[in-house]
Order: structure tokens, then sequence, then C-alpha cells
């Protein structure tokens, strides 16, 4: 743990051309699928005080939800290895591989870039050669076997506060693009960010655009999707449980610490950051809590960074 500690703060502040091709692939795929329309609410319903948040009817405002530990128990990556298991993509020493991995993510609460890199560059290997259409579709079988059961309530219901205020609220997740989209479809939200893999002619090449949407790279997609949709990032909000995520935190002008590991509860709470945590059903310490924080939950996890976005060539 300290080793992992010991490595973010190096990565998590500074986006490299890799982060930054991948944050613009990113946007690109988000805004090439169709969103559900952010409709705000009639007006009898508007009868919130002015300063209450999120802020009804504000067309520059959006929410922006990290997915694994965040909206979703466990890493979406290694739930979708456990359906392609299932469907014999792989051997059974690959999953008890992912077996560990995920406990391991369970137990620390964080993730281990070395588990994470194994578990993609295994997943990518895995899909080569597979059609974007049956990894989409298997996406959809395999967030019904094993993901939908794992949202956490009180993240759905901050996600749906946003919602019903009339905001648009995206995932924003590494896991690929198609899947994290089928997720968002599911339950309600506007849309996905997720990590962009190459295809040709609709077959996966086994390569990614730039790199996993991790860390920066999640910054960098979330400033191009506000630049593209007008918002203004002092007027958002976004959610995570990873110091990995300092990045697209730090861009919103309402940051909040969902579940957080430890590097990220310590700089919230330097920072006033809001924090909840839903993992025991304690209530975390509250800096400025919005009043939904302890209803239902939203957001949905997506595949590995595995089946992902087709590549314009």
């Amino acid at each position: 743990m300290a080793a992992l500690l010991g490595w973010l703060p190096s990565r998590r502040h500074s986006a490299t051309p890799r982060s930054v091709l991948a944050g613009e692939a990113a946007a690109e795929a988000a805004l090439a699928m169709p969103e559900k329309d952010a409709t705000p609410p009639p007006v009898e319903q508007q009868a919130r005080p002015e300063t209450a948040f999120p802020v009804v009817g504000d067309p520059k405002a959006a929410a922006f939800f990290d997915l694994d530990n965040t909206v979703m128990q466990g890493a979406a990556l290694f739930h979708f290895g456990r359906g392609l298991y299932k469907r014999k993509f792989f051997h059974k020493r690959d999953l008890l591989r992912f077996a560990w991995q995920q406990t391991w993510f369970r137990l620390a609460g964080s993730e281990d870039p070395a588990h994470m890199q194994d578990a993609r560059d295994s997943a990518l290997s895995i899909v080569k050669g597979h059609r974007v259409e049956e990894l989409m579709a298997i996406g959809e079988e395999i967030y019904d076997e094993y993901m939908a059961g794992k949202i956490w309530p009180g993240t759905r219901a901050l996600a749906q506060a946003h919602l019903d205020a009339g905001q648009r609220v995206w995932l924003v997740t590494a896991a690929p693009v198609e899947t994290a989209t089928i997720i968002a479809r599911r339950l309600g939200l506007t849309g996905a960010l997720g990590t962009v893999a190459e295809s040709v002619n609709g077959v996966y090449t086994g390569r990614l655009v730039g790199e996993p949407l991790h860390g920066p790279a999640k910054a960098e997609a979330v400033k191009a999707l506000a630049a593209a949709r007008g918002l203004d990032l002092d007027r958002c909000a976004a959610y995570s449980d990873s110091s990995n995520d300092i990045p697209m935190l730090s861009l919103v002008g309402h940051p909040y610490a969902i579940n957080p590991d430890s590097a990220l509860r310590r700089y919230a709470r330097e920072h006033e950051w809001r924090l909840r945590d839903y993992r025991t059903g304690r209530k975390a310490a509250r800096i400025g809590l919005p009043a939904a924080a302890g209803i239902g939950a939203v957001a949905g996890g997506a595949a590995a960074a595995v089946a992902m976005h087709r590549r314009r060539r």
C-alpha cells in the first residue's frame, strides 16, 4: 500500500500526450452517442431555496461520476472478466488472476496500477479479433448478471438529484465506452466517457486509442466534453472514490469524495471537499453534503478496458 501511495502523487496531476489523446477520444465517442435529454422539472417542482444544490434548471451545470467503488462495489473490469470466463473467452487460470485482483481491490479500497495494467492487457488480448457488436451484446448480459446488484444506493441518489434538477449526468470510467454507454442508458443517465479501443471494420485490433481513461485522462475527457457542450465547470460536480481522480475532481466547483481511499480522504479534508462513505452505513465527515445524499443510487458499471469504442479511421 505504501508503494501505491508513493506512486500516486507523481501521476495524478500531470497529463501526457497519450492521456490527452485518450481524453479527447473519449469525448469524441461520447458526443457521437445519442444523449438522454436533460429536461428541467416542471415549475411547481422547482420550489427549492436558491442555495440548494444541485441548482434546478441550470443548463451550464452537469455531474460526472467515476464508476469503480464510487457507484459500484468493486471493479467493473473484474466483473466483466467473470462474464467472459462464463462464455469461455479464456481459461480458469486467468479467472483466478482476475479473482485475486478483485479481492485485493475490495480489501485495499484502491487501485493497484500493476494489477490494473495486467488486467487491461489480458482483456485486450482476449477480445482482439472479436466484433464490436458481439462485445456490446455480451456487455448487456454481464451487467444484468454481475453488476446491477452492486450499485451503491447512496451514490444513486446523488446522481438522481442532478437528473431531477434537469442536469446532465455522465459516467467517467476506464471501462470501455460502448459498455459504459449501455450502463448509462440503463440507469437513465445522459451518457458516458470511457476508454476507447481501436477497431477496424467493426473488429477490435487489441490496441487502445491513447491509454485507458484513468487519472489525468479523465480530466482531459471532462474538459473536452464540457467545451463541446458549453458547460461551466465551476457550476459542475464530480464524484469519485480514488485519489487517482483528483485531476477530475479539481476541475469542478463541486467535488465530492465518495467511499474515498485514504489518500483522497486526507486530500478532501484538507481542501474542504464534500465527503460521503456508503461502505459501512456510517456517515462520514460532512462538509456541505447535498440534501439528497442519503437516498437511492445511480450509475452502473461498465466492462473492462476491453470492449471499447471503435476509433474512426
